[in-house]
């Protein structure tokens, strides 16, 4: 699997590689500023942008908006954000073409090498990686005047939280401790009160569930 990287910390860059080669990603550009970054994802076409939100010579937006002049030009691009914030515009920029193949994580809240990989390997795969944090806010965004989603029971807003991280039927269940019978139907009363499609397909789930929350921005 071919992965752009862009990273401008040293250490945190190579370490990166390091530990992508060694779950056999194939490293096929490590670059530290925007411009580099937009050259390797025009010439590399690769499986997967690892990409850091603010790169130089900006150090603002420089590393997002790269990915997403890539994502126009080569739509349902891969992209897996690293950022030390939770930036919502962000998040929406990425999620607003609804195609999936994306994923927003905090850098400080990535703990191990193997959730890190997952991550990756479900982007570059279509799916969704979004962080918990992002989702809370989202939900918080909306829960003021959005009455739909206030409807919500406190176990449905669990579940619609952990639904929109990416997690099937069975690792809600899993995670919550209850049956995978009990999990299925509170999708499908959140989906009933988010007036959304029911769908078994996890991604499609997520970029739903997503797509309501970004509504009315």
């Amino acid at each position: 699997m071919r992965v752009v990287l862009a990273e401008d910390l040293f250490l945190l860059r190579d370490g990166l590689v390091r530990l992508l080669r060694a779950h056999d990603f194939e490293i096929v550009a490590a670059v530290e500023s925007g411009p580099e970054l937009a050259r390797a994802l025009a010439e590399s076409e690769p499986d997967v942008a690892v990409v850091d939100v603010r790169l130089p010579p900006t150090h603002t937006d420089e590393g997002l908006q790269c990915a997403l002049e890539a994502r126009r030009r080569r739509p349902g691009l891969p992209v897996l954000v690293l950022s030390q914030h939770v930036e919502q515009l962000y998040a929406r920029e990425l999620l607003a073409d609804g195609s999936g193949a994306v994923g927003y994580l905090l850098k400080d809240r990535v703990f191990d090498a193997e959730q890190f990989v997952d991550a990756v390997r479900r982007v570059a795969g279509g799916g969704t990686a979004m962080d918990p944090q992002v989702i809370q806010q989202l939900l918080a965004r909306r829960s003021g005047d959005d009455r739909p989603l206030a409807r919500l029971t406190p176990r449905e807003r669990e579940v619609l939280e952990l639904m929109a991280q990416g997690r099937s039927n069975a690792a809600i269940a899993g995670r919550l401790v209850v049956t995978e019978r009990a999990i299925a139907k509170h999708t499908a009363n959140i989906f009933t009160k988010l007036g959304l499609e029911v769908s078994d397909d996890d991604n499609r789930r997520v970029l739903a569930v997503l797509a309501h929350l970004d509504q009315g921005r």
